[in-house]
């Protein structure tokens, strides 16, 4: 790790063009709506495994920004520098979490743009071209699905599973997820992917760190201005592609009452990991239909202030999204018995996939999302691992249950140029 950076902030152009396909690395992105990071290269970068590794990973940070020098402009709300991060779901993952401060880094707020440069004390300016994506993703040649861990077929059986479980009363709740594995003849380009995702889902967070791609729907928490804010989802209907059917399909999600069940579990742990922590947490009383272009889902945002003024400093948004992980969205509860349910079930390793990814700035401002809607590439990109995924209770149908994760791969599969399964 470098003992310093040297950090330069420079406002640019807002109307530019910005174009992923231009530069030659895959990105570092965090995008939604016009606004986030848009990054390539790696000033510093760092790794962490175990229990301890957000604890690790927060140290890293405070030493790097502690030890670098920031010239130049301020930003709209983000204090430089800033990095991009993914981490595992398990604590006994074999792949690691991982933070990168980006060589070069464009950040979008409000209409106004900053280019932010990062490279270690005494090298110079960083150089390259100021470039995002208005190009089309184009196929990858040669591409191929295969089962992962489940086939698709064997799903059901796996479900039936759960639900023994949750009827011998073990659990209340349990989020199981099935892998799906694509291989291509030649490289992937993940700019390529996440310009699809970014131009499909302009409403999730698209974002792109270490090979892991996706765009999520859900954000495990933000940290603005001492404002603390977490995106719940947890019940899911698959859109038909009719207006008026999908209409009613989402007043039929709004009333379902096995997936009002698991929604309440997955607010409830969200609650739970945010009193003690927060002054002041509100939500409202009974969630709304978020639509998406692919499914819609159940959704509650819950808001909580963090003390102005204590004995103790108040968290960053990373040790936020510590006390957070593994939401009942992404688990089940209680947390303890359905984690050991999901490693019996389904006896592969999550990877970064359910975990959280996002971006944090020098005063420990984020916003960290649930790496749903995902692949993770191999290091030679060849081959990107998709997962999907959803919460089995008492009431869940192992068919319906199986047609949920089909929908849920669709932005994955999109976006790799596989036409719908």
């Amino acid at each position: 790790m470098p003992d310093c950076l040297d950090i330069a902030v420079t406002p640019i152009d807002p109307n530019q063009p910005l174009e992923l396909t231009a530069e030659p690395t895959e990105p570092l992105v965090w995008w939604r709506r016009g606004q986030g990071l848009i990054a390539w290269g790696q000033a510093a970068r760092a790794e962490f495994t175990g229990p301890d590794r957000f604890d690790q990973a927060e140290v890293w940070w405070r030493a790097l920004v502690a030890g670098s020098r920031v010239t130049g402009e301020a930003m709209d709300w983000a204090v430089a520098p800033i990095c991009l991060g993914s981490f595992a779901f398990a604590a006994a993952s074999p792949l690691t979490s991982v933070l990168v401060v980006p060589t070069m880094a464009v950040y979008q707020q409000a209409g106004h743009r900053w280019l932010i440069t990062a490279t270690p004390a005494g090298q110079g300016p960083a150089q390259g071209a100021v470039t995002t994506t208005t190009s089309q993703p184009t196929s990858v040649s040669g591409i191929v699905e295969a089962p992962g861990h489940h086939a698709a077929a064997a799903w059901p059986g796996v479900i039936e599973q759960a639900l023994a479980a949750i009827n011998r009363g073990e659990v209340d709740k349990v989020v199981l997820a099935r892998d799906v594995l694509v291989e291509a003849t030649q490289p992937i380009d993940l700019r390529q992917v996440a310009a699809a995702l970014m131009r499909d889902y302009p409403d999730c967070w698209t974002y792109s760190v270490d090979g892991l791609v996706g765009a999520t729907p859900e954000l495990l928490v933000r940290l603005r201005g001492g404002l603390v804010t977490s995106r719940v989802l947890a019940g899911t209907i698959r859109r038909t592609g009719d207006d008026v059917a999908d209409l009613a399909r989402a007043g039929a999600l709004a009333r379902s009452s096995k997936d009002l069940e698991e929604h309440q579990f997955a607010v409830e742990s969200v609650i739970a990991a945010l009193e003690g922590v927060v002054e002041t947490l509100s939500w409202p009383e009974v969630p709304s239909v978020l639509h998406l272009p692919n499914v819609m889902h159940l959704a509650t945002d819950v808001v909580g202030d963090l003390p102005s003024r204590g004995p103790r400093a108040a968290p960053w948004s990373l040790a936020l999204a510590k006390a957070l992980h593994p939401t009942a969205a992404v688990c089940g509860t209680p947390r303890p018995a359905a984690e050991r349910l999901i490693t019996q079930l389904e006896g592969v390793d999550r990877g970064r996939y359910a975990g959280p990814v996002g971006w944090m700035d020098a005063t420990g401002q984020g916003e960290w999302g649930i790496a749903l809607r995902c692949g993770q590439a191999n290091s030679a990109r060849t081959s990107v691992q998709l997962w999907a995924g959803g919460g089995i209770v008492a009431a869940s149908v192992p068919s319906e249950e199986l047609a949920e994760t089909e929908a849920k791969l669709q932005p994955m599969r999109r976006a790799l140029g596989i036409k719908d399964a």
